[in-house]
């Protein structure tokens, strides 16, 4: 649960630092490696994830939940 709480946490910062500009970002690894980019629209509170992955192609999707994109990076962090 603490590392639930550790991603919302880090998401609801991303929103305060949107407030000061049109968008923020942050990037969430394991050991070094990034394994996926949040960028949060302050214009439409929409989040996008952009998913990276082994093979070098990303994926990207967008969010107008915060709880739903934390349980989907959690999710991508347990893997």
């Amino acid at each position: 649960m603490s590392q639930l709480q550790g991603i919302l946490t880090r998401l609801k910062s991303l929103q305060e630092q949107a407030k000061e500009s049109e968008s923020a970002q942050r990037f969430f690894e394991i050991d070094g490696v990034k394994k996926c980019q949040v960028t949060y629209f302050s214009k439409t509170e929409m989040f996008e994830l952009e998913v990276y992955s082994d093979k070098g192609k990303s994926s990207k999707y967008q969010f107008d939940n915060i709880d739903m994109i934390t349980i989907e990076i959690f999710d991508l962090l347990q893997t």
